[in-house]
């Protein structure tokens, strides 16, 4: 088995939530690999580290793989969680009791993604070699195995019917797929480099995808016809997204800044700068009136979408890069995962640090809020996910 984490040193941002590739440029990012391989121990002193970091929250470790995590991901009832690992596997999880519900084997290389469909029916996942497959995520059976890139998947995302999948690779292309039975719909061919992410708008209609050629691509989505190209950056894109009502997108990039974008036209609206290093990624508020960015810079700003004016600073928490960050369903709080070996939850409105949730004892890759908004579930280079009971946001006024 390659060395996944050797690996990791030249890259940075994947899909959702990404990886940037290149050894100077993981350098400037601001990146670091693992201090040790993915199969093995974590050092003593690390776990020695660990402990005196102790969550100040409740939490629930899932153990079980054998090799570090890159993804983990609530189905949308909020009862289960599906976890990737360089091990070669995918799980599904009880987040209450944190036992191994269903183990997903066959990949023949460290799985980069996993995640539930939006009616919750379906698994995805994708792997170093370029393959993704679809599982049956109650059954844990594999349903159909999709194979059309030449190289790794950086990126898969479901429609937001479950009718469809798109996954977006290194080898400069997006390929458009029936969920239901595997088969090829179309192929996204426009971009001159590597893709690093790629989402739906909310009603299905489109895609999206950044690539590290400096752009952001917008796509039918339905027949993956190409419809608008968003340039303007000065490095590359690391994320792009909808915002909710599919007006505008937001791009982040090694540039140092984030834009927002009219949808239709392809003219940027505003440029969103501040940040000392690349940011990482961007999220729009549930109500699109605001959106995050988070950078190698070890800080989050928090924008509003009319004005493109800063109106909070998320810092002084995290030590090393935020590679990504969520806002809660309601829109009142925001979480961070940090290579720090921690994640963060933060006021929305005024971007005050609520917690930490310290407790993993290598690197958190990702961090997501449950559908309710009680719970964040965390993934770790420590071969584990935790489930953090996170309280509410402080009442207005305090």
């Amino acid at each position: 088995m390659p060395n996944v984490n050797a690996h990791r040193s030249r890259q940075l941002l994947a899909i959702t939530r990404g990886r940037i590739a290149g050894v100077a440029l993981a350098a400037g990012l601001g990146f670091a690999a693992p201090a040790y391989a993915g199969n093995g121990a974590p050092p003593a002193a690390a776990a020695a580290a660990a402990a005196a970091e102790e969550p100040s929250v409740a939490s629930i470790t899932l153990t079980g793989h054998a090799a570090d995590l890159w993804w983990a991901d609530f189905n949308p009832d909020g009862t289960r969680a599906v976890t990737a690992s360089s091990d070669r596997t995918a799980r599904i999880w009880d987040v209450v009791t944190g036992q191994t519900l269903l183990t997903l084997s066959g990949h023949d290389e460290a799985v980069r993604v996993a995640i539930f469909s939006p009616n919750g029916g379906q698994i995805a996942t994708a792997c170093r070699n370029g393959l993704a497959k679809i599982w049956d995520a109650k059954t844990g059976k594999e349903i159909a195995t999709l194979n059309g890139h030449k190289e790794m998947i950086e990126g898969v995302a479901f429609s937001p019917d479950s009718e469809r999948l798109v996954t977006a690779s290194r080898d400069g292309s997006a390929i458009l797929w029936d969920a239901k039975t595997g088969k090829q719909l179309a192929e996204l061919k426009g971009h001159t480099e590597w893709l690093s992410g790629v989402e739906f708008s909310a009603d299905g209609a489109r895609i999206v995808t950044s690539s590290s050629d400096k752009t952001a691509r917008v796509w039918d989505g339905k027949t993956g016809a190409a419809v608008i190209t968003l340039e303007g950056h000065d490095g590359l894109v690391t994320s792009a997204t909808f915002s909710p009502d599919g007006t505008q997108v937001a791009t982040s990039s090694s540039d140092k800044t984030g834009r927002l974008w009219d949808a239709k036209t392809g003219q940027t609206i505003k440029t969103l700068s501040g940040h000392e290093r690349a940011v990482l990624r961007a999220a729009y508020s549930p109500d699109g009136g605001r959106v995050v960015t988070v950078s190698s810079d070890k800080t989050g700003r928090i924008y509003d979408t009319a004005s493109g004016d800063l109106v909070a600073k998320m810092e002084g928490h995290h030590k090393r890069l935020i590679p990504r960050v969520m806002y809660s369903r309601d829109g009142t709080r925001i979480v961070t995962a940090s290579h720090d070996k921690s994640a963060s939850v933060w006021d929305a409105k005024t971007g005050a640090h609520i917690v930490k949730l310290a407790g993993h004892m290598k690197e958190v890759d990702g961090a997501e809020f449950s559908p309710d908004g009680k719970k964040v579930l965390t993934a770790s280079y420590d071969r584990t996910a935790r489930v953090w009971d996170v309280p509410a946001a402080p009442p207005k006024g305090e």
